[in-house]
């Protein structure tokens, strides 16, 4: 085999990257974090164009489900909001480091 190769099959070697389980997802979860504040973000605005266009077409549908995707936002919000802090309140009982693990 030639060097990039091996290169390659080193840089893919996810065993070797994540020896456990809790490293992959302590990599993980600050990107589901940002995931899910991107799709809060886009289900409010598409929740508010849905209510504005429900109330200026006069059409009670549509607007009630513009008020479902906004409460759905919200609610989502909440939830992501409390896992995070649960996970900052583990961190400060166990004093183990889940958002920036050492060892990698």
């Amino acid at each position: 085999m030639n060097a990039l190769a091996v290169n390659i099959e080193e840089e893919f070697d996810l065993a070797q990257k994540f020896p456990t389980v809790g490293k992959l997802i302590s990599t993980l979860l600050p990107n589901i974090y940002i995931l899910a504040g991107l799709l809060l973000f886009l289900l409010l605005i598409f929740g508010g164009f849905g209510i504005i266009m429900g109330a200026g077409g006069d059409d009670p549908k549509k607007t009630g489900q513009g008020k479902q995707a906004v409460t759905a936002a919200l609610i989502g919000f909440l939830i992501i909001f409390l896992s995070y802090w649960i996970i900052q309140i583990i961190e400060v009982l166990t004093g183990v480091n889940i958002f920036h693990p050492t060892g990698f």
